[in-house]
């Protein structure tokens, strides 16, 4: 029989965007109070069988959590956008301020960049000029891997104390909240919602752990080489990497009712006490509507019934 799918997304500004088996739905709270959605159909790469098989669906997961994450966020930057660009009574100025996809291609890589250059690269330089002579050694890799995971750490602390990347934690942790309570069978209602954890077995902070401890075993194969290489192999391997993590996580989220699967993930949830923060029931509501979305696109739940305001006919 075939695995159950299971749910998930991830936060942006102001909503949550949910990922189903056959389409996106990304849910926004406006500054009116309404909600601005965007829903529409997979690409066949990310439903695909190659998305289905061991190893490679984790890198596919990667490109997909990268390229549908800044989609929607760039979607819900473009909704404040046009809130704050509205123009006023008697201004007939059009100017276009939302952000299409050239402006995907540029924070995608800017990302990307910015990513491997902190996680990666910073911390073998780092390795390097802390011991000189040990290049490439058990010892270098896994100071390195140590530095990598402080790295990791202030960076989460630090983006923390940001208002706005306050707000985004809170979405996160509804997030994880209405995917609990999907999964337990429950109501789908903020206040049964709220009654559950904010962190979550398959969240991406504990693969993003799961990636950066997998990374010491797998550099410490490369063994002692020249600098460019090893700069290379933090780049060319980092979808390996990515694919056992992914394997991994995604088997301790299966089998959570073992106790060593308990202990193992156990870190990987703490730290998601750095990224997730307890949402109000509107926050929960943009969750809800969200996964709502998805689970009507695929069959799973059937449309509620429109109200007809005039009431009941006599």
């Amino acid at each position: 029989m075939a695995d159950k799918f299971r749910y998930g997304g991830q936060a942006v500004m102001e909503g949550v965007m949910m990922r189903g088996a056959k389409t996106i739905a990304t849910v926004v709270r406006k500054p009116d109070g309404t909600l601005a959605k965007d829903v529409h159909p997979l690409h066949p790469i990310y439903t695909g069988r190659w998305r289905k098989l061991p190893f490679s669906r984790g890198v596919i997961a990667m490109i997909e959590a990268m390229v549908l994450g800044t989609e929607s966020l760039i979607f819900s930057t473009n909704v404040a956008l046009e809130d704050i660009e509205k123009p006023k009574a008697g201004d007939t100025r059009k100017e276009n301020t939302t952000l299409g996809g050239a402006t995907l291609f540029l924070v995608l890589m800017v990302s990307l960049a910015f990513a491997v250059g902190l996680f990666s690269l910073l911390p073998l330089f780092l390795t390097k000029w802390i011991m000189p002579g040990m290049q490439g050694s058990l010892p270098f890799n896994i100071v390195e891997g140590v530095l990598r995971l402080c790295i990791f750490l202030l960076y989460l602390v630090g983006v923390g104390f940001m208002p706005d990347i306050r707000r985004v934690f809170s979405y996160h942790g509804a997030e994880h909240k209405t995917i609990h309570a999907y999964e337990a069978g429950v109501e789908l209602t903020p206040a049964a919602v709220q009654e559950y954890s904010t962190a979550h077995a398959r969240c991406g902070t504990a693969f993003l752990l799961a990636v950066l401890i997998i990374a010491i075993f797998v550099f410490s194969l490369v063994g002692k080489q020249s600098l460019w290489l090893l700069i290379v192999s933090r780049i060319l391997l980092l979808p390996v990497i990515a694919a056992i993590a992914y394997e991994v996580t995604q088997y301790g989220a299966r089998h959570m009712e073992n106790r060593l699967i308990q202990w193992l993930v156990a870190p990987g949830l703490w730290l998601q006490s750095l990224t997730t923060r307890q949402p109000d029931d509107k926050m929960l509501e943009v969750a809800i509507a969200a996964l709502k979305e998805v689970l009507l696109a695929d069959g799973v739940i059937e449309p509620e019934p429109a109200i007809n305001p005039a009431g009941p006919r006599q």
